[in-house]
């Protein structure tokens, strides 16, 4: 028998005005027998014990052990000694067809979409532990509503961390807890808005995600290309007006580029002529492999540049939680506008304060870089050895790649070739906002391809790719 998802003996709602007339064990059977019929009730599920329900409609308990006991027997109920009352009956009767069961989500076998960190990997233990000594020992005072802008602990001890790993200059007061990336920029936005800034420059290409909450958010997404070296600073001049930028110098998504030096000097010295803000996206950062670490463009002026962080590409989306730091006079608008703000819950605030003070956070990057950089030198190898007319780029740093593919190749054409295979990918044209592509491909992240599977994945990967030409 198949156990419902909500197989506990809990409340049961039963509405005995809308079985007609009769005796009340009567209706109580057809109330039942209707809530199961319909599929409200489901299979498996524990049915309240008869002295429960019978208290809930105000009846006597023989009116209820009675209805169950005719249900029995009809085959709606399961009753076994010891053990709850279930719902046993789940076919098509009498015409009346089983609520459809809900669709369940597909998932790739072989997983090269990008966007996704080792999920095999998340520190169970570590964060269960974290959790369970919050429980225990927080104090009392700590269950109330968050605080405003997030846990003071953990806004400390993220400043501390930001400034030894990152380079950031930053106080506990100026970083924000959020949910995420998305949501950071969401808040941004709002407060750019309130500014009288109309618009936000946006790397082309870059998260379509990130454009779209962009102009939800009433603003307008401005594409300004990228190229080997990062954001073209200078197109900037040729957009009048634009006051807000959001760029990921460390590393660049999707197409996995620095920026360079002296566009680092040059956005600022923008921001500053325009008198106006940068939108760092801190995407990546912890995983480089073939070049030296890139400090936070926010170090180099903290009054004209908000970093936004998440724990999405580190540890997990599911815990939705993320930072951004902000000079001091937007950190003040952020809080005043956005009052009613969604935070994560304090006992994950506080759990993730623990895995930063005990240092278990700073080894768990340690690890994963190193798990990270092997499957990356696999993954190159392998799509060399089977794909050599495709070259490979955007590859020191991060958990996606470039694959290039030649021209008489569909590449719309080789993600659904793909999905057929149940290999999921992505195509390079997704994340351009314009039909002015520097060349077409595809985005392969690998950071949740489990490493048995690389092979396997670039062998169905060269069979849609042939079969697309």
């Amino acid at each position: 028998m198949r156990v419902s998802q909500t197989n506990l003996a809990g409340d049961l709602l039963i509405d005995l005005s809308r079985t007609g007339e009769g005796p009340l064990h009567e209706r109580v059977k057809r109330a039942l027998r209707s809530a199961i019929r319909s599929g409200r009730v489901e299979v498996g599920t524990a049915l309240p014990p008869s002295r429960q329900l019978a208290s809930d409609l105000g009846c006597s308990r023989w009116a209820v052990t009675e209805a169950y006991g005719q249900l029995v027997a009809e085959g709606y109920l399961e009753a076994r000694s010891g053990s709850a009352t279930r719902v046993r009956w789940s076919g098509d009767r009498d015409g009346v067809v089983e609520r459809p069961a809900a669709r369940k989500v597909s998932e790739a076998r072989f997983d090269l979409a990008p966007g996704l960190p080792d999920l095999r990997a998340f520190p169970r233990r570590r964060w269960a532990d974290a959790v369970r000594a919050q429980v225990t020992n927080t104090a009392f005072t700590e269950f109330g509503y968050p605080p405003p802008g997030g846990h003071p602990r953990l806004r400390g001890l993220l400043a501390e961390y930001l400034g030894r790993s990152r380079g950031v200059s930053t106080t506990a007061q100026d970083v924000t807890v959020c949910m995420s990336v998305t949501d950071g920029v969401r808040r941004v936005c709002r407060a750019l808005r309130s500014q009288g800034i109309t618009a936000v420059g946006c790397e082309e290409p870059g998260w379509t995600r990130l454009r779209q909450v962009i102009r939800a958010a009433g603003l307008e997404p401005v594409p300004v290309r990228t190229d080997g070296g990062g954001l073209r600073v200078d197109d900037l001049a040729g957009h009048s007006g634009l006051r807000a930028v959001l760029a990921a110098p460390a590393h660049q998504f999707p197409l996995g580029t620095v920026l360079v030096p002296e566009r680092r000097a040059a956005l600022l010295d923008w921001a500053r002529r325009v008198d106006g803000v940068v939108l760092e996206d801190d995407y990546d950062a912890e995983f480089r492999y073939d070049r030296r670490p890139v400090a936070a463009l926010q170090g180099m002026d903290p009054s004209r540049v908000v970093l936004l962080k998440s724990l999405s590409k580190t540890l997990s989306p599911a815990l939705g939680i993320g930072w951004l730091v902000a000079p001091s006079r937007w950190t003040d608008i952020l809080h005043r506008i956005d009052q009613a703000a969604t935070h994560p819950p304090v006992l994950d605030q506080l759990a993730f304060a623990t895995l930063l003070e005990s240092g278990a956070y700073d080894r768990h990057l340690r690890a994963c870089r190193q798990r990270y950089r092997d499957r990356r030198d696999t993954l190159v190898r392998t799509l060399a050895g089977q794909l050599p007319d495709a070259p490979v780029s955007g590859i020191a740093a991060g958990l996606h790649l470039i694959l290039r593919l030649p021209a008489a190749v569909d590449t719309a054409a080789v993600v659904r070739a793909a999905a057929a295979r149940s290999l999921s990918v992505a195509d390079l044209a997704a994340y351009h906002a314009t039909e002015d592509h520097a060349g077409h491909g595809l985005v392969l992240g690998y950071g949740n391809l489990a490493d048995s599977m690389v092979e396997q994945a670039v062998g169905h990967l060269r069979a849609a790719i042939e079969e697309s030409r």
